[in-house]
């Protein structure tokens, strides 16, 4: 027999994960602390056994933020030229701030894209 039912319908990946949302249903929430994922989503059951998002969120946020903090700690110092110590009460907070905001966002928008691509860890054929 055939399920003539239509597929259920999946949430838009970078809507959902930027929102910290599930992945499929968009509704339930997916984390339960700032980045402690959720055992599954409270509204559709997805079980988040499957996300592992491994390092990937923090490589994006270290290249985004450094080339933003750099990027602008040279504009500063070419057109400023301010004290030493005045980079270090600007430049620090500044990455501590934005890092920590950009992380649980792009872990979210990682995990969403993995459950819609359905990506999983390599594998080797038994050949």
């Amino acid at each position: 027999m055939h399920d003539h039912r239509p597929p259920a319908p999946q949430a838009d990946p970078f809507r959902a994960g930027l929102a910290g949302r599930c992945p499929r249903c968009g509704e339930g929430k997916l984390f339960d602390g700032y980045l402690t994922l959720r055992p599954g989503c409270e509204a559709c059951g997805l079980d988040y056994g499957f996300a592992d998002s491994g390092d990937g969120p923090v490589a994006f946020v270290i290249l985004l933020i450094g080339f933003v903090v750099v990027g602008l700690a040279l504009w500063v110092e070419v057109n400023l030229d301010p004290p030493l110590w005045v980079h270090f009460s600007l430049w620090i907070p500044l990455v501590l701030v934005l890092s920590l905001g950009a992380l649980r966002l792009f872990k979210g928008l990682l995990i969403a894209l993995q459950y819609r691509n359905s990506a999983a860890e390599g594998r080797l054929d038994d050949r």
